[in-house]
């Protein structure tokens, strides 16, 4: 290795060292981070309850509802490519400050929504938003944790992450359905408002340039990680399609059958099944990563298996809702701590954007399917179709799991 060589990797060795101590001595900061991505989140899931009353006043199908929802996606993966690796060369804050501005166009775009078209640009300010953030707020809080400890941090990400997607329905919902005056206005406005204290704390962020060089590229990860991102990659993506049906098309399915126009109800479902995610999470830290996915598929298996059987029973709904929502926790927690866990330092942000890929490409394309089939057949009869199959493909992934864990002992 040549002189230089060996000097610039002395010199990132140091400022991930002081990185680190700079985390240790200030917990604020771990804290201040964690805020940024929930309220983050929360935004770009405000609209799931509105869609319904979207499509009346636009005169718009489910299938487009899926589509404004995948266009999101669509937009959130690039961005996630080139953002990941870019903030572990050129800075968190660079790239987050830019990210949260867009994020606030987003919720402005939303307010000031006339048309269909509207969305689809609200949408996609909010999808590079999150593109750009989620993989540099994730190593930010690996790198911040006050103890050094990865699984916390980890712990902290998903619970932040899920707790701001169940926020988002829940708030919207409440203020559209019960403030008086301009009620699909008002949520975005809060958004924008709570942004301002998240821009203050990513400026507070210590610098973290030069932990490596950015260049272009596909996902990739690196070779020892493969098999981590075959298993814990695929689960994840199962497990966020069912986050993708509950954020889009189950408001709507809920609506009819409670025959209600209440918009908490659908809002509220959804914020059940995040909301039972995140205490599954807290409630389990700890446990070994591997045993959190091993429990977590049947888990999801069940609660899927039981929506299907849904149709004519609120109270079955609820249950197959926390039950799904329990076993996303689990599946999620687990294959984020073994990517954290198994990511290299240097590049940390650029891996964790390439699993988000998985988890945001779950999130968009199996919705897609469901809203194309609600087409040609009832809505309910595609949520059931959709249920039923991920419940076997959860059971199939439950074996691949164990046939692993058994090798691993041999």
């Amino acid at each position: 290795m040549s002189n230089d060589l060996v000097a610039s990797e002395a010199v990132r060795s140091c400022r991930r060292e002081a990185s680190g101590r700079s985390g240790s001595g200030s917990g604020w900061r771990f804290w201040a981070t964690a805020y940024t991505l929930l309220i983050l989140l929360a935004g770009t899931n405000l609209p799931t309850p509105l869609y319904r009353s979207y499509g009346e006043r636009f005169g718009f199908s489910p299938f487009v509802v899926t589509l404004i929802f995948a266009v999101y996606v669509v937009v959130l993966i690039p961005a996630l490519l080139v953002a990941g690796p870019l903030s572990d060369a050129i800075g968190r804050r660079r790239v987050l400050l830019p990210a949260l501005a867009l994020a606030g166009l987003g919720a402005l775009g939303f307010a000031l929504a006339t048309d269909t078209w509207w969305l689809f640009a609200a949408r996609i300010l909010q999808g590079l938003a999150v593109g750009a953030a989620s993989g540099a707020l994730t190593a930010a809080l690996s790198e911040l944790e006050p103890s050094g400890s990865r699984r916390k941090a980890a712990l902290v990400s998903t619970v932040a992450s899920v707790g701001g997607l169940g926020l988002g329905p829940v708030v919207a919902a409440l203020l559209a359905q019960y403030v008086a005056v301009a009620p699909d206005v008002v949520p975005f406005v809060v958004e924008i408002v709570l942004l301002i204290p998240a821009a203050v704390a990513v400026m507070g962020l210590p610098d973290s340039r030069g932990m490596s060089r950015w260049r272009p590229r596909r996902p990739e990860m690196p070779m020892e990680m493969r098999a981590v991102f075959a298993t814990s990659g695929t689960a994840n993506f199962l497990a966020f399609a069912v986050i993708g049906l509950f954020l889009t098309l189950i408001p709507t399915y809920v609506a009819a059958l409670t025959n209600s126009a209440n918009l908490l109800f659908g809002g509220g479902v959804a914020a059940l099944l995040l909301a039972s995610s995140a205490i599954v999470q807290i409630l389990s830290y700890g446990r070994s990563a591997r045993c959190l996915q091993l429990f977590g598929l049947p888990l999801l298996a069940l609660g899927l298996d039981l929506l299907v059987g849904a149709q004519s029973s609120l109270g079955l709904l609820l249950g197959a809702t926390v039950l799904a929502g329990g076993g996303h926790g689990l599946v999620f927690l687990g294959g984020l701590t073994t990517v954290n866990n198994a990511a290299p330092s240097g590049s940390r942000a650029e891996v964790l954007s390439s699993f988000y890929v998985i988890v945001y490409l779950g999130v968009g394309l199996p919705v897609m399917g469901v809203g194309v089939l609600a087409t040609a057949v009832s809505l309910t009869t595609a949520v059931s179709w959709f249920t039923g199959a991920a419940a076997v493909v959860s059971l199939l992934l439950l074996v691949v799991f164990g046939w692993i864990t058994r090798r691993a002992l041999v």
